[in-house]
């Protein structure tokens, strides 16, 4: 694979969770001897790569971003020649006098690190990842490097199509993490979710993250679990300050927490090797984002868990989630008639009554969808074709935790790929138990794996009456 970057070729790579994607830019870097442009999609990744550059003895490394401050980047922008990794966030890209400084660069090349961000069918879509063909170009066309742990053949077209990249080599690598053993608990009730997460938190191996899909599911049970156990444990979600997020974050990599209870707000490019476990509390909306997640465990090569919790009535709260990204049609119609107004986003979400993600996604069609007599008309039929598109992602998801067959099986074959065999410590359909997991061996699991004299002893008198 750095074969074909360092050949000049320009290559989209699906590597695994944890594998050292970093690894397959910053090794061209000294080899092609210039800078590198890595456009990444969170801010706490960028400080965390030009952070562990820098401990390595590389000083030549600097993250454009909104913590950056104004005086301190137009220094960075006059003195950018003497840089070799410069990230950047996708937005950073729109502002002229950074196209202008990069432009008297000769990138070696154009990182886009999570591009499976570009595709509005992925879990983590970006807007502003769309842009990036038309920033390449005006960059005088570097070799392109896409990385990404989770995107389907599908998502890897949309890449390929909006970097401009048709010809690239791609190098897609099995998603099958054979260290991480995957489990999936049915309950009937949320309190026997409660109850089995409080006895998980107490028993298996820390560090770890649990997945919710409610915030304040998330912020309560956070703050129950943390008078109920020893543990330290804190929440995480988007309705927090950016601030908090960030102190959470260097306090989980830094081993001052043990348990993270987040949205799927969290995780991504989280650089932790030594989380054991992953718990989804509610069911992920796709196995991409399932994969993407679970992937967060074991980047030590170590043996870790995946749990994931179902109750009947999770696609429910899935599948309304995803609905409430969709915009309503009024909320369409009046988003290009107060667009006319000259006013800011903010102002903007906040006058039609949209949330993030739904401005997130109508600022995509604005850019994208032109021409078009009846723009709401034609938005509302694509938005409409994009929430089937999520809800069978859904249905794929649903039948994974309720199929009988090997569950890495089924996660290989959700993104085209088989198995040659499954490994040892597998799944709960291949018989594997979580008790392997636990931290403190329980009574139960020492008593059926390693008896006490008295019980070895009546086994061996057994065997010889027998």
């Amino acid at each position: 694979m750095i074969n074909s970057i360092l050949q000049g070729r320009d290559t989209i790579a699906m590597l695994p969770t944890g594998t050292g994607k970093s690894l397959c830019y910053q090794l061209p870097a000294y080899m092609l001897n210039g800078p590198v442009l890595i456009v990444s999609p969170l801010l706490s990744l960028m400080q965390d790569q030009v952070e562990q550059l820098t401990v390595r003895g590389e000083k030549r490394a600097i993250a454009f971003n909104s913590f950056l401050p104004y005086k301190d980047r137009k220094r960075a922008l006059e003195q950018i020649k003497q840089y070799r990794f410069i990230f950047i966030s996708p937005e950073m890209l729109g502002q002229e006098e950074v196209i202008r400084a990069l432009q008297s660069l000769s990138l070696k090349l154009f990182v886009v690190d999570e591009a499976h961000c570009i595709s509005q069918w992925g879990p983590d879509f970006r807007p502003d990842y769309l842009q990036l063909g038309s920033i390449k170009e005006a960059l005088h066309n570097p070799i392109t490097l896409a990385l990404t742990a989770t995107a389907t053949e599908k998502i890897r077209k949309d890449i390929r199509k909006c970097l401009q990249i048709d010809q690239a080599d791609e190098w897609v690598f099995p998603v099958d993490r054979p260290n991480i053993a995957l489990f999936v608990k049915k309950f009937t009730t949320f309190s026997d979710k409660v109850k089995e997460l409080t006895a998980l938190i107490k028993a298996v191996r820390s560090p770890g993250i649990v997945y919710f899909s409610s915030k304040r599911i998330a912020d309560e049970l956070a703050n129950d679990l943390n008078s109920k156990t020893t543990k330290r444990i804190a929440s995480y979600h988007g309705g927090m300050d950016q601030d908090q997020r960030i102190l959470i974050q260097h306090q989980f990599i830094n081993g001052q927490l043990d348990w993270v209870f987040a949205t799927s707000a969290f995780g991504m490019g989280i650089n932790k090797e030594n989380v054991r476990t992953v718990i989804h509390f509610h069911m992920p909306s796709s196995m991409e984002a399932y994969a993407q997640e679970i992937g967060r465990a074991g980047r030590d090569g170590k043996d870790s868990l995946a749990l994931l919790f179902y109750s009947k009535g999770d696609e429910e709260i899935a599948a309304i989630l995803l609905e409430q990204e969709r915009p309503a049609f009024q909320q369409i119609k009046s988003y290009m008639e107060v667009r006319k107004k000259n006013l800011g986003e903010n102002e903007l979400a906040e006058l039609i009554g949209l949330s993030e993600i739904q401005l997130r996604v109508l600022r995509y069609y604005e850019m994208h969808v032109k021409g078009s007599l009846d723009w709401p008309s034609v938005v509302n039929t694509q938005l409409t074709d994009r929430l089937q598109e999520k809800l069978s992602k859904l249905n794929v998801m649903k039948s994974y935790v309720n199929a009988p067959s090997c569950r890495r099986i089924l996660l290989s074959q959700a993104f085209d790929q088989t198995i040659a065999s499954a490994s040892e410590k597998c799944c709960d359909q291949c018989g594997l138990s979580v008790e392997l997991f636990y931290d403190v061996i329980t009574e139960k699991y020492t008593k059926a794996f390693w008896p006490n004299w008295q019980d070895r002893l009546t086994q061996l008198l057994r065997a010889d009456l027998e």
